[in-house]
């Protein structure tokens, strides 16, 4: 292995071990030294590879967010499912594996927004980059279903991928404390499905015609 592959290989090691032990600890419950030994560096490179605990947090959101953008954007370009098909699918995903691995973790943003997003100008930046790429994609998704005639067209895409975002995060804090996938599903069927889908209008009867059968 080169020189060069060989120190991406430590970084993104250091990188995926301090996701991991930042989703369970937080912040400020990971130490240097812990991540250091649980990626199998050696004790004084971390600064080689990253200028201090704050800048490796701000790349640490980058690097946690990477994953599932490219997720979503797999569903997004599935030629089977319409935009906001794709989003249901997306979502119905994570609320699955976060089932099976028994509701543990959340999603690290919006651990660190509770955390440090006011105490740390770089993780600031970092969460607010991260939120917006995030958001923007969702958008992208509900602007092509708004498109195709499954998404309600009186609201921005924009202020929709919004109120996704932001009611996901509360889903998850729910979940956390209730120890139940109630919370996401509500998520997917209320506030995905119920605030963003444009529902058929109702089928009209002839004038004269009596109740429908049941």
């Amino acid at each position: 292995m080169s020189i060069c592959n060989a120190s991406d290989d430590a970084r993104k090691r250091l990188l995926d071990k301090g996701v991991a032990m930042m989703l369970a600890g937080g912040y400020h419950g990971t130490g240097l030294a812990d991540i250091l030994k649980a990626a199998n560096v050696p004790k004084g490179s971390f600064y080689y590879y990253f200028a201090s605990k704050e800048e490796f947090g701000a790349q640490a959101i980058e690097h946690y967010l990477a994953p599932f953008l490219r997720r979503l954007n797999e569903r997004l370009a599935d030629p089977s499912l319409n935009g906001l098909q794709a989003l249901v699918a997306y979502f119905r995903d994570l609320a699955q594996e976060l089932e099976a691995n028994d509701f543990s973790g959340g999603c690290l943003l919006g651990n660190l927004m509770g955390e440090i997003g006011d105490s740390s100008p770089a993780a600031r930046a970092a969460l607010k980059k991260a939120v917006d790429r995030y958001r923007d994609l969702m958008a992208q998704g509900l602007a092509r279903a708004q498109a195709e005639g499954a998404v309600r067209r009186d609201r921005d895409a924009r202020a929709m991928a919004d109120l996704l975002f932001d009611g996901w995060q509360g889903a998850l804090l729910r979940m956390k404390i209730e120890r139940s996938a109630e919370p996401l599903k509500s998520f997917v069927e209320s506030t995905l499905l119920g605030a963003c889908r444009l529902d058929p209008p109702p089928s009209r009867r002839p004038e004269g015609a009596g109740a429908p059968l049941p």
